[in-house]
């Protein structure tokens, strides 16, 4: 799936630095969510794919990193509101999800622009919660 993934990206114009695995043999999946999360929170790039079997343990290990917004998407609905209101950095899939309807969600996140607004707002408070910020706002 990662090397599909990575022609659906590149024939989308989107340079891809690929953060690994590079064989088919089992791997400790935070390492690679690490790798990916870190360039994002450290502002070498501006978004990331991870990608492992159901992609839950990936989502988890990535929004540890400070600015990471990761979504686990199942479906190109979950792909659009992923970026659309929450401004979504890095998109998790899990290959359940089957590679036509990968690459299907995959170029729906890269072409879905953050709305802004009322969305916004959340961002901010997601940021605020982040820097330990736990005061309620409501």
């Amino acid at each position: 799936m990662k090397e599909a993934i990575k022609m659906t990206l590149e024939s989308l114009g989107v340079s891809v630095n690929d953060k690994g695995a590079y064989s088919d043999e089992s791997v400790d999946y935070p390492e690679f969510a690490r790798k990916v999360a870190k360039s994002i929170s450290e502002c070498e790039c501006d978004r990331g794919i991870l990608i492992c079997g159901s992609g839950i343990g990936m989502a988890i290990t990535a929004n540890k990193f400070p600015g990471v917004r990761a979504a686990l998407c199942h479906d190109l609905n979950t792909a659009k509101m992923s970026r659309l209101h929450n401004d979504a950095n890095v998109l998790v899939l899990g290959e359940i999800v089957g590679l036509e309807l990968a690459r299907e969600m995959l170029t729906v996140w890269m072409k879905t622009q953050f709305e802004g607004g009322r969305h916004q707002k959340r961002l901010d408070l997601i940021r605020s919660i982040e820097n330990n910020n736990f005061k309620e706002t409501v």
